[in-house]
């Protein structure tokens, strides 16, 4: 037999038990199950399973919400978003075959899945699907039908991208890379998002983004870091992955006199109305507020703008007019940063030794990685795996040390890790030092603190 070395997802379901009145209408309970290939049966046994767990355990004080039940082949998940709906998710274990005494015996890794990194899977699962479809009471009542097709729409593609192997604590996280700019660069995209703003009433919210990095936003933190990993992680990559390796407009191009500006979300064609197209709504929420916006994305070089639009009728003359203003200032924008960071920001590689951090700011969603050598969750570390799993501990453990303190540990293979924490931020390093000493260790941390974090302040530990 062979050795599986990566998570699989063995199921995935929604359900809600109050949509079961009587006996013999279990299968009324389940809203959405994944995959759909499994017998109406057995899809009834693995939800009433999780129904009886649920109930069972929910007799015991719990001070968190998040919960997951441990078996030896199966790591199962729980979450509530709604009042009666659950969501569920269960993984299999990886595992390696090892012979003793001449017999095949599977050994499976435990360890390798951390509830804290799939609980918050399982969270931004949810959170997408209200991005782009509202909460699951929404609209529902009694009648099932348009819920369910709403879940199939979403989950069944949804379900298929999650990259399980490499998700970490980048997902507990699921921050935002914000992209550092001059002065100038800065004051080039707010004045276009103040002049745009002004000149389209109806535009209600704005972000701007270059390559897979956010320049600026309008929109509320917590939905901005939902759009900002959709577009990251799930819209944007295929477009992004030739321009990331390409420059600046050459300032000779004969195509100076026009503009390389398109729309991500609407009309293919502006000279045609049947190019129109489907413009995606999404769901934002602000302190005052919530509301339903049209979102438009409209692309030059390797800067994205994000127009929110609400209750506007969108027609091919008002995408035109758009396209008019927005083409030939966002690419110059776009030239002028792409050139700023070809000179000034230098691309993370896996060619040296040095120390490796992790950053996050909890008050603004900023997030910052060495040891990630993409945002693309595609599994290119700097770093081992287990020392991302010690930070995952590390993090997990923060609320026993107070507002601020540091975790220093040391690996068998020499490795430190260090996590500290203050003012809300988190901040992990990694570095390969055989012979140092705490006092070293704390040296080097404060001078990577005063070289990547510069004005970050940390308190004295």
């Amino acid at each position: 037999m062979n050795s599986r070395n990566e998570i699989e997802l063995k199921n995935f379901f929604i359900f809600n038990s109050t949509y079961c009145i009587k006996e013999g209408e279990e299968q009324n309970k389940i809203l959405f199950y994944f995959p759909p290939t499994e017998d109406l049966n057995t899809q009834i046994n693995n939800v009433g399973l999780v129904e009886a767990i649920i109930k069972f355990t929910g007799n015991f004080k719990s001070q968190c919400d998040t919960r997951s039940l441990h078996t030896l082949k199966t790591r199962q998940l729980y979450y509530q978003p709604e009042k009666n709906f659950w969501m569920t998710m269960t993984l299999n274990l990886p595992f390696k075959v090892k012979s003793k005494e001449e017999v095949e015996q599977l050994d499976y890794m435990e360890d390798e899945i951390q509830d804290e990194v799939y609980n918050a899977v399982l969270k931004q699962a949810y959170d997408l699907y209200y991005l782009f479809f509202g909460s699951f009471s929404d609209g529902s009542g009694s009648d099932t039908i348009l819920l369910k097709s709403k879940l199939m729409n979403h989950f069944s593609p949804y379900l298929k991208s999650i990259k399980l192997a490499h998700c970490d604590i980048m997902n507990i996280f699921n921050g935002i890379h914000f992209l550092p700019l001059n002065k100038q660069n800065f004051l080039n995209v707010q004045c276009f998002i103040n002049l745009l703003e002004c000149t389209y009433k109806f535009i209600k919210y704005t972000a701007v983004l270059f390559n897979d990095c956010l320049i600026w936003s309008s929109v509320e933190p917590p939905s901005m870091q939902t759009i900002y990993q959709y577009l990251t992680g799930i819209l944007l990559p295929a477009q992004m992955e030739t321009e990331i390796q390409g420059g600046s407009m050459p300032r000779n191009s004969p195509f100076t006199s026009t503009h390389f500006g398109r729309y991500v979300t609407g009309p293919s064609n502006l000279k045609s109305a049947e190019s129109l197209g489907k413009i995606p709504k999404v769901h934002l929420n602000s302190e005052k507020s919530s509301g339903t916006y049209y979102m438009i994305l409209y692309r030059a070089l390797s800067a994205t703008v994000c127009l929110f639009v609400a209750g506007e009728e969108l027609n091919l003359s008002l995408f035109r007019d758009l396209d008019e203003f927005m083409g030939p200032k966002l690419t110059t924008i776009a030239s002028d940063i792409a050139e700023y960071c070809a000179k000034h920001i230098t691309p993370i590689t896996n060619a040296d030794n040095s120390p490796r951090f992790i950053y996050f700011n909890k008050l603004n969603l900023a997030c910052k990685s060495t040891v990630h050598l993409d945002n693309r969750q595609s599994g290119n570390l700097a770093t081992g795996k287990d020392t991302i799993k010690i930070m995952v501990d590390m993090d997990d453990q923060k609320s026993l040390i107070g507002l601020s303190g540091e975790i220093i540990v040391k690996t068998m293979n020499d490795c430190w890790v260090v996590g500290r924490f203050s003012n809300s931020r988190e901040f992990y390093l990694a570095m390969q030092q055989k012979n140092a000493s705490l006092i070293e260790i704390n040296d080097e941390v404060k001078k990577v603190c005063d070289t990547e974090l510069k004005g970050i302040f940390f308190h004295p530990m």
